[in-house]
């Protein structure tokens, strides 16, 4: 999932396929990836018709930053950037597409994410 230099979202299947290619777009990370899975629901629809076997797929999601923090925005930016020990401010930047994240900082991001869904998994009310 990313977000484009025009503001639009896709999301697309990086592996090989067989026989066909799979995305969707959106003005939201939300709608691309919705708009992907109706296409696999149309192309499921398909071979079935044509008598095909249809591969089972599992969907993991990958993210950019600005992806990421569309589709989850919930999240507190800033919060986030804090428990990663990156600069609130720089984050902010990472998620408006203003500036790059390089692959440390993308990994601090990412422990941070983990811990926060470790955490909300052991809560209960």
């Amino acid at each position: 999932m990313e977000k484009a230099k025009d503001g639009n979202f896709s999301c697309f299947v990086e592996d090989n396929l067989p026989g066909f290619g799979l995305a969707g777009y959106g003005s939201t990370a939300a709608e691309a990836r919705a708009d992907m899975l109706l296409a696999w629901a149309e192309i499921r629809e398909d071979m079935a018709a044509e008598g095909l076997e249809v591969p089972e797929l599992e969907f993991v999601y990958k993210y950019d930053m600005q992806s990421f923090f569309d589709c989850f925005p919930f999240l507190n930016v800033s919060k986030v950037a804090e428990l990663a020990g990156i600069n609130p401010s720089l984050m902010r930047q990472y998620t408006s597409g203003v500036a790059n994240a390089g692959q440390k900082q993308y990994d601090r991001i990412r422990n941070a994410v983990r811990k926060i869904s470790r955490e909300l998994s052991e809560a209960t009310f």
